[in-house]
């Protein structure tokens, strides 16, 4: 059997071949009753897919079940209000993800008469569908032999076939892609497959801590283990560090009521609600007269806490203060807490600020 897999060498088809069988059996006993794998519908699998990409599946699965509640097909999503649809995504982050849905939404409803595409190829013209996503949903919903290649992948394959390739690079998931497909079954079997080699990543060939190589079906087969790599695979281009920015945070108080700004239509967290903030971090006479340039009126400033929220390049070291004031300023929205939590999309950056108010 080849195994060459240096850096720049062909993937050992053969190795992946005699593994799809294994991981078939293998997926077969262990994989768990999920909502989207009892009804695997291209909107189920597309829903699923999307919230999965930065969220944990003990985390998405009610989230996606409010989601259907809400928006049970693509006739209903593409034509949902925006504030309604941040609602709804609030708490999973990577808010673009929500809107690039709405916008695919759309594109089925006038180009594709309400139906998603069943190729990987044609999906991925859609808003926000890239090649891993295009490819879960023609395997698991349509049963084409597509590969679904995320990070849980790539490291699955590193490991079996011994690659050296940076996996962090575009033409790694390209590499993979073609190899896995020339050996990919079709029909209900390609979704299988893609669910096994995603669990296999995420349960046993883990990225963090010791693999679990006794309880992987792949074992025998391993290059990685064979000799003893394990841990040294995949390949990685250590990732940047991240920016860090100070911010202080402004819970605008007046009565009952606590003043909002909507962020802009474009960058970071855009169009969603916040707490006003400013750069720096401020002291109690900086707030107040923070509050004071938004055309508030304020009486008092008291600290609130510290707060951290880690973006995948950014980093934001929160502090906040209670601001009483006598007038709110006129140009930002005006709430009660239980409005400002039942009614505005508030990103997860500004939870702790949220429980405070």
């Amino acid at each position: 059997m080849a195994t060459n897999n240096k850096k720049g060498g062909a993937l050992d088809r053969a190795r992946l071949r005699e593994a799809v069988p294994r991981l078939l059996s293998w997926y077969a006993a262990v994989k768990k009753p999920l909502p989207w794998r009892l009804s695997p519908t291209a909107y189920h699998v597309w829903i699923s897919e999307i919230m999965l990409q930065q969220t944990r599946i003990s985390a998405a699965i009610p989230y996606y079940e409010r989601f259907l509640r809400a928006l049970p097909d693509v006739k209903v999503l593409a034509e949902v209000d925006e504030e309604v649809l941040m609602k709804l995504w609030e708490g999973l982050g990577y808010y673009s993800r929500a809107r690039n849905l709405k916008k695919a939404a759309v594109r089925v409803m006038t180009e594709h008469g309400g139906e998603l595409p069943r190729t990987a190829h044609e999906l991925r013209e859609l808003d926000g569908i890239g090649p891993y996503t295009a490819g879960a949903i023609a395997s698991i919903a349509f049963g084409q032999p597509s590969a679904a290649v995320d990070g849980n992948v790539l490291r699955v394959i590193s490991r079996l076939t011994a690659l050296e390739d940076d996996v962090m690079s575009a033409a790694t998931r390209g590499k993979v892609t073609e190899a896995l497909e020339e050996v990919y079954p079709s029909g209900e079997d390609a979704g299988n497959l893609t669910q096994a080699l995603m669990e296999l990543g995420e349960n046993v060939c883990i990225p963090n801590g010791e693999a679990k190589c006794d309880a992987c079906p792949l074992a025998e087969l391993c290059l990685a283990k064979r000799q003893g790599r394990q841990d040294d695979l995949p390949v990685k281009t250590p990732p940047k560090p991240r920016r860090i920015e100070k911010r202080t945070v402004l819970l605008l108080k007046c009565g009952d009521q606590y003043a909002l700004a909507q962020r802009e239509k474009k960058g970071l967290l855009a169009g969603l609600w916040e707490f006003p903030n400013t750069d720096g971090h401020l002291d109690a006479s900086g707030a107040l007269e923070a509050a004071r340039a938004l055309g508030a009126s304020p009486l008092s400033a008291s600290p609130v806490g510290d707060a951290l929220h880690v973006f995948s390049h950014v980093e934001w070291h929160m502090i906040g203060y209670l601001v009483e004031c006598d007038r709110l300023p006129a140009a930002l929205a005006h709430a009660t807490p239980d409005v400002i939590r039942t009614e505005y999309a508030i990103p997860k950056a500004f939870r702790a600020y949220l429980a405070k108010i």
